[in-house]
């Protein structure tokens, strides 16, 4: 079996557990502490781009459409 989404292969193999038990241990992935995949856009989910300043916690595409409404004014 192969595939990217680990969910679907538990699903196939939930009824076998000492297989089920071996996949999820070996193919699951493990949670992100650091690093760019874990900084999100708060607005559509983009990991780059991200701008983290003042607490926005938004990609560069979202913050210039809501630049204006969060009180940003564009000098030029």
């Amino acid at each position: 079996m192969t595939t990217t989404n680990h969910t679907k292969v538990l699903e196939q193999i939930g009824h076998k557990q000492a297989k089920h038990e071996r996949y999820q241990k070996h193919n699951t992935p493990k949670e992100r502490k650091h690093g760019a995949a874990t900084k999100r856009c708060g607005r559509c989910g983009r990991t780059r781009a991200h701008i983290g300043k003042y607490g926005l916690n938004l990609c560069r595409q979202c913050f210039r459409e809501t630049a204006e409404r969060l009180g940003f004014k564009k000098y030029s």
